[in-house]
């Protein structure tokens, strides 16, 4: 049985708890011990998979096809530790869970109720489907007062008891403002937070105190008095220039040492952080500096995340500072965003999504990448806007398109209605549910000998996390050959293009799966590092 740390959250919401989470597990992971990290959420819904990028950020997509809160990558990105469908739910996926069983006469005709049914699958989660970890690091969604984390936070205060006082530790993350009128920071906020918290049966072991400057020892001593909590375990977590160099703050105040001597568990004089202390060098030592434009319709940073993040690890390996320039692609094809959107871009990516919104005007970027040489990578939807492209502009089908915006034209992108996985057939339709159907997570791809792909992956067979259900129709293969469009990678039976590439292109890559979602700072993706360094030499 691992060690449990409970994450909760005061005063506010995005605070960063999932990057608290994962920091504390990269400081467990230093001193030689094993984690996981899993994310427990209040909203009704099943799983992110069908809720809005406005509202929710990305979905994050495991190894084993699981649609998941966007903290899961942060988890994956400090720790290295691949999620799994086990390491998230929602309180919807609890409540369908225990209807199901209902439904089955599991109960044996009890009352259903919120204690002990509700409380009691949520346990199950938290306690359920470890190997050999030393420690759980289980965050709780959402913010203490909310209705709908209630539960949740029941059924944590309930494992605490089940395991003992000393197998469970409670880390509270809050928030300390700073009041310019006065010059002030206010711990106020923060003390009534952790009443709550109280309120509910939980007393913090810890303090990570959010705040844009060091606590002085007077403010730590007021919090540790008022809230009842070691003044050692009262935490600056200041906001830095990068979340990479959180682990080395941590470190510095102590937060491993406390959470160590909390579990009676060995502590290293010198844990290993290097790889912390290297990436934390290079955030500052970069020899180039160049602009990306990322080509979609989600005018929030949250919904391309795992993608912000995997320019910044290719720019870390090229030590090459990577600007962002989001461009909206809707206003694009409006032409309400002026002919020179494009200037001082020494790279484009077009990312993801769904639906007809905005797509014109990612085929319009694609246009301008193919046409002036200018790097382009292209990600699942993308890739599919790259090939519409061509079908239009080299091949003249005039009215190409995609059978998932509007019927008519030609479809040179369609609905996949069969594919296979682990040796079973998947099998979808146009008027199946929304939720869950995609083509999800790890699929082989195998790279074609002698292309540009081949030489930047340097292996024959790979494997990339997915996210979609539409595919590229491989009947038009021939003809875009012959206009330098290359399918450089396919299913391991040849029938679903993965990757296209332009041979006539300096970088010109589509790829059909979710490249992001694997790329870690310590270990960047090949597909962007080679991106940023041919954008480097633009």
């Amino acid at each position: 049985m691992p060690k449990y740390i409970f994450i909760t959250g005061g005063v506010l919401s995005s605070l960063g708890k999932g990057v608290a989470s994962a920091v504390i597990a990269a400081n467990l992971q230093a001193h030689g011990y094993k984690v996981r990290c899993r994310k427990m959420d209040g909203y009704l819904n099943v799983d992110p998979g069908t809720m809005s990028p406005y509202k929710h950020g990305e979905v994050f997509v495991t190894d084993d096809g699981a649609e998941t809160d966007l903290d899961l990558g942060h988890y994956e990105r400090f720790t290295g530790v691949s999620a799994q469908r086990t390491d998230s739910t929602s309180a919807g996926r609890i409540y369908n869970n225990i209807i199901q069983k209902e439904r089955r006469g599991d109960y044996l005709g009890s009352d259903i109720q919120v204690i002990p049914h509700v409380t009691d699958e949520i346990k199950d989660f938290i306690t359920s489907n470890y190997t050999d970890e030393d420690f759980a690091l289980i965050e709780v969604g959402g913010t203490i007062g909310d209705i709908e984390q209630r539960p949740f936070v029941e059924s944590i205060r309930q494992v605490a008891l089940d395991v003992g006082r000393k197998n469970a530790m409670f880390i509270h993350l809050s928030y300390i403002p700073y009041l310019k009128t006065t010059g002030k920071m206010k711990t106020k906020p923060t003390q009534a937070s952790v009443r709550e918290l109280l309120g509910q049966g939980i007393q913090p072991d810890m303090l990570l105190c959010r705040c844009d400057q060091h606590m002085d020892d007077s403010m730590r001593k007021k919090i540790a008095m008022f809230c009842n909590v070691s003044e050692r375990s009262v935490i600056s977590a200041i906001t830095l220039p990068s979340i990479y160099d959180l682990p080395l703050l941590y470190r510095k105040q102590g937060v491993d040492r406390e959470i160590l001597n909390y579990f009676n568990a060995p502590y290293k004089e010198s844990p290993d952080f290097t790889k912390w202390e290297e990436i934390s060098e290079n955030l500052t030592s970069f020899k180039n500096e160049i602009t990306v434009g990322i080509a979609g319709k989600y005018q929030l940073k949250d919904a391309y995340k795992s993608l912000y993040q995997s320019l910044l690890h290719a720019g870390l390996k090229n030590h090459t500072k990577v600007n962002i320039r989001l461009i909206d692609t809707e206003q694009l094809e409006k032409g309400k965003l002026g002919k020179d959107i494009f200037d001082g871009l020494s790279g484009i990516v077009v990312p993801g999504g769904f639906g007809f919104r905005g797509a014109e005007g990612k085929i319009r970027t694609a246009t301008y990448a193919r046409e002036n040489n200018i790097p382009y990578l292209g990600i699942c939807f993308g890739m599919q806007m790259a090939v519409i492209e061509a079908c239009r502009n080299l091949l003249g089908i005039k009215d190409a398109s995609s059978s998932e915006f509007e019927k008519g034209g030609t479809s040179v992108i369609g609905l996949m209605t069969e594919w296979e996985k682990e040796g079973e057939v998947e099998k979808r339709s146009v008027d199946g549910n929304m939720g869950g159907t995609l083509r999800l997570g790890n699929y082989p791809c195998y790279l074609t000998e002698n292309t540009f792909t081949r030489k930047i992956y340097n292996v024959e067979n790979i494997e990339e996390r997915h996210r979609h259900r539409y595919e590229m129709n491989i009947a038009y293969e021939a003809a875009l050959k012959e206009k330098g469009i290359l399918i450089s990678g396919k299913s391991p039976d040849g029938t679903l293009p993965e990757i296209i590439e332009n041979i006539n292109h300096p970088w010109f890559v589509g790829v059909q799966f979710h490249p992001e979602l694997k790329s870690k700072p310590f270990a960047p993706h090949p597909l962007f590092v080679s991106f940023v360094k041919a954008a480097t030499m633009l």
